[in-house]
């Protein structure tokens, strides 16, 4: 197996630097007038993280490609961090979001396409019962509080290293000495973590039951998959384990797919037959427009309507003025009925798995103790020669610099991943050729490095 030079590393990067200064300078000039005005010179703030010390500015997307201020256009395997995976701008899904616009964007009223995406969420996925948020970070701010409102108990249960957007009670890892903390860089917490959550490593079976059997916990916090620390799978009956556990102890099971809806239509839960008590969902559901769901059982539905005061419903914390608007339900309904069906899904996976085997036979050339794990239309690889089980492990593998590197490297030769974790989605408008292009920068990459 060989090793990483890591001065070669440093003066590697120092080049793709410079190479992508020279190559971008419009958005540099746009950068330094952003500047002025937006803090860092970035609209949101992980922006500033982008490998070339300043993010390129767009002009226009569309597909699976994006041109940039300054004339180059790249091929999109990061697609929003999921919230393109559609591809850009589809075209039903621009129709619909035309057609609408014309007609009233929001109300604060239901609208007829309102039942068929609810009813196609239902065929999707099992649950009967549908809500509607602007992002998945709230469908799952909801579903907690409904889960501490039936339950009466205080605590969550997530995974260490676990992803699911801002909800403040997800912040929290486990140290070196396996004891909780609140996450590094955890930014203003409202309360301490500790306080309101407890966290165990995916796939340790004994630790789950070991949490739970206190019977304080209201509802364990889960992807089916851990993804944005890498994709990390179950062991084989695992999930069997987390639903019986779940129910012996009076936890509900809180299902997000936000990101492992890559597996398939109905994502990992229609794929493997789970049975969540909520699901919440987001990011690619409506093209790009922001929407997102959360839906739950038959119970919950009971449980929940039996406590809740109808005339504080509106100020009890479980809601958004703009939720459900017109204008994200019918790009939904588009998105679900012409884009995201079962004949991309087939197409997108089949072609994920092609990308995975181009970059495993890169790997295989240069003898690298590197891997690549994939879930549906999603594939990511990994600076490590195994794969890790749980959070911990994967956080532990993070190589920042040629994480950086590689990125930037692609990034210089028309290509976007997605930064910070080398992961490639699959839209519909990718192509063989796109996918055999990345292999061949891929392969670059590492011949610098390694040849």
């Amino acid at each position: 197996m060989k090793t990483l030079d890591r001065s070669k590393l440093e003066q590697l990067l120092d080049a793709e630097e410079q190479l992508f200064h020279q190559r971008h300078p419009k958005s540099y000039e746009l950068y330094q007038r952003a500047r002025k005005s937006l803090h860092g010179g970035v609209p949101m703030l992980w922006m500033v993280r982008w490998a070339g010390s300043f993010p390129v500015f767009v002009k226009e997307a569309k597909g699976a490609h994006f041109t940039d201020v300054d004339g180059n256009s790249y091929l999109d395997l990061c697609l929003g961090d999921t919230g393109a995976m559609t591809g850009h701008s589809p075209e039903a899904t621009v129709t619909a979001i035309t057609e609408q616009i014309q007609k009233g964007i929001t109300l604060m009223l239901p609208y007829e396409e309102v039942l068929w995406v609810g009813e196609e969420f239902q065929r999707r996925f099992g649950l009967p019962y549908w809500q509607f948020t602007l992002t998945a970070t709230d469908a799952n701010r909801f579903v907690l509080r409904m889960a501490r409102m039936i339950t009466e108990r205080p605590k969550v249960l997530v995974y260490n290293y676990c992803y699911h957007g801002t909800v403040d009670e997800t912040f929290i890892v486990l140290d070196e000495e396996g004891t909780p903390i609140s996450r590094p860089n955890n930014m203003g917490p409202q309360v301490d973590p500790r306080e309101t959550t407890k966290v165990i490593e995916f796939n340790d079976i004994a630790a789950l039951e070991t949490a739970l059997s206190a019977r304080d916990v209201a509802a364990v916090l889960a992807e089916p998959v851990m993804t944005n620390i890498g994709i990390i799978h179950p062991d084989p009956g695992y999930h069997e384990a987390l639903r019986e556990l779940t129910r012996k102890y009076g936890t509900y099971l809180i299902i997000d797919e936000t990101h492992t809806i890559c597996t398939g239509p109905g994502g990992y839960t229609a794929a493997h037959g789970l049975q969540p008590d909520f699901l919440t969902i987001g990011k690619p559901l409506a093209g790009g427009v922001p929407a997102a769901v959360y839906g739950f059982t038959e119970e919950v539905a009971r449980a929940f309507s039996e406590r809740l005061v109808l005339e504080d419903s509106d100020v009890g914390g479980i809601g958004g003025t703009l939720a459900g608007n017109a204008l994200s339900i019918a790009a939904m309904k588009a998105t679900l009925q012409n884009v995201l069906t079962d004949d991309f899904y087939a197409r997108a996976i089949a072609l994920q798995e092609y990308f995975t085997a181009g970059v495993e036979g890169v790997i295989q050339e240069f003898g690298l103790p590197w891997i690549v794990k994939r879930l549906g239309n999603r594939s990511e690889y990994w600076f490590r020669p195994t794969p890790p089980k749980n959070g911990g492990q994967a956080a532990a593998a993070i190589d920042h610099e040629l994480d950086r590197y590689m990125h930037l490297f692609a990034l210089n030769r028309g290509i976007l991943l997605t930064p910070f974790h080398n992961m490639a989605l699959i839209s519909p408008e990718t192509t063989q050729e796109d996918v055999d292009y990345h292999t061949q920068v891929f392969r670059e990459a590492v011949q610098s490095l390694f040849g």
